[in-house]
């Protein structure tokens, strides 16, 4: 159990990618702290865990606001006693493929999610882990935090910005025991991934040279080994779990 009496935080634990790592984590006996705006399935993620003999907690809150970030950590160490690994998974995608016909609100609600979520997220968990003294941050990305798709331009700026700061703070923070890397996925089979038209689905599986999108699960896996002692030396990374997507 690599994660055994550690203390996991998630964000954007309601679902999808969040739900699957914040299991996983309960699976290798971590406690773990569910994060999302989404109360009812929130809930449910815990009730999975411990149902599944786990430890968890739901804590309401919206990464795009300051005071819940900090309140999400203050609950974390108030029911746990400390912080240990912060997954910070929250965000969004969906917008007007055309540069000329987005607006100033979409462009506010992309990076206010992707981008600020992920900088006020790691504000508060890093604060709390200086004075531990340790601690481990996986970021998510995206392979278009690496490459870019023409029709996701917001998207895909936000998820470069992620890499970005990712790298920073990790090399601001690699001397205090804090280790800070990004997980960059291809197409998952994700809820947002299922809301896209059948030729947008066929199209996304054919650019993964492994012939097929991948599962949260698959993601997860990859986010327990940053999160772990097993990446020990690994830190300001992006990890790809995209079935050779950018290898091409």
């Amino acid at each position: 159990m690599i994660l055994q009496d550690k203390v996991a935080l998630v964000t954007g634990g309601t679902s999808g990618i969040g739900r699957a790592t914040a299991i996983a984590y309960a699976q290798q006996q971590a406690k773990v702290v569910v994060v999302g705006r989404r109360i009812d399935e929130g809930e449910k993620t815990v009730r999975l865990i411990k149902e599944a003999g786990g430890e968890a907690i739901f804590v309401q809150a919206d990464v795009t606001k300051e005071t819940d970030v900090k309140a999400m950590v203050n609950k974390t160490v108030d029911v746990f006693g400390w912080l240990d690994i912060a997954f910070n998974n929250a965000g969004m995608g969906g917008e007007n493929p055309s540069l000329i016909e987005q607006t100033e609100a979409e462009y506010d609600r992309t990076m206010n999610v992707n981008v600020k979520g992920v900088w006020l997220s790691m504000k508060s968990e890093i604060a709390q882990m200086l004075k531990q003294g340790s601690g481990s941050i996986v970021n998510m990305a995206s392979v278009v935090g690496v490459v870019a798709l023409p029709n996701i331009l917001l998207y895909t700026a936000s998820k470069h910005a992620v890499v970005g700061l990712t790298k920073a703070a990790a090399l601001q923070y690699a001397k205090a025991g804090i280790r800070i890397n990004v997980v960059a996925p291809g197409a998952i089979q994700t809820d947002m991934f299922e809301a896209v038209t059948d030729e947008a689905k066929a199209y996304l599986t054919g650019l993964h040279p492994i012939g097929r999108v991948g599962t949260p699960i698959e993601v997860a896996n990859a986010v327990l080994f940053l999160s772990s002692d097993l990446a020990s030396f690994t830190t300001g990374e992006t990890l790809m779990v995209d079935g050779g997507y950018v290898a091409q």
